[in-house]
């Protein structure tokens, strides 16, 4: 049965839009996964962003991040998501509404839980355009999107999407959201891997059935606008630490 959506929290305040940089289109985007919800995303102007850095521990033993950044994006304040002290390069902090170096983030409120956050609190899906390529990074988000959210999310390029349940949205739960969003690229983040040992799901349960998978063989692929594939693909890529 479809899981009921859940109506979203109050908008994250929007933070100030500092001066902006000119932002090249038409490139290749680049796209590494880091581990857990972090990617480093580079423009084909050199931009530099991070999501979700993760914090190192027992159970979340992917190395430490070791990049460096102009701009780095939270989606909540948990430990293995907002860790900006570990990435290098003075990095300004998105974690709502703005414009920084001429990309737009957008900030969708949302639940980390199925419970209206009484369980763990609000998260924070974050869109934005580079290269005109559409991103959006789903956090840490817990349950079905609503008509709303969806509608504010728009148009997907690549969807950087958790899947391992527990402590996000499941296999089942993610599935539904791809299909409400259907993106060109769906990434699967937020699962349990050999450096991963959180009491979640592998990605296997999430890929089960699918069709147009892709296992890469390397932590990064390469995106362009105009060349992305016109039903959804998932890829799977290989943790970078």
């Amino acid at each position: 049965m479809p899981t009921a959506p859940i109506t979203p929290p109050a908008t994250p305040k929007a933070t100030p839009v500092p001066p902006t940089a000119t932002v090249q289109s038409g490139g290749v985007l680049k796209i590494k996964w880091l581990g857990q919800a972090a990617f480093l995303i580079t423009s084909s102007g050199g931009i530099r962003i991070i999501t979700d850095p993760y914090t190192p521990s027992s159970r979340l033993n992917y190395g430490e991040i070791n990049e460096s950044a102009d701009i780095v994006t939270v989606s909540h304040e948990h430990s293995d998501h907002n860790n900006v002290a570990g990435v290098r390069g003075n990095p300004e902090v998105v974690r709502g509404t703005t414009e920084i170096k001429g990309i737009k983030f957008k900030a969708i409120p949302s639940y980390h839980d199925a419970s209206r956050g009484k369980e763990r609190g609000n998260n924070t899906i974050i869109c934005f355009e580079v290269d005109g390529v559409r991103i959006c990074h789903l956090g840490d988000l817990g349950h079905l999107l609503s008509a709303q959210q969806v509608t504010e999310i728009g148009k997907v390029d690549i969807l950087l999407i958790p899947v391992g349940g527990n402590y996000t949205i499941d296999a089942n739960v993610a599935s539904q959201t791809v299909d409400l969003l259907k993106p060109a690229v769906a990434i699967p983040m937020h699962y349990q891997t050999d450096k991963a040992t959180l009491p979640i799901a592998g990605v296997d349960e999430f890929l089960q059935g699918k069709k147009n998978v892709t296992r890469l063989d390397t932590s990064e692929l390469g995106v362009k606008a105009g060349q992305l594939p016109a039903q959804t693909q998932i890829m799977v890529p290989k943790p970078a630490r």
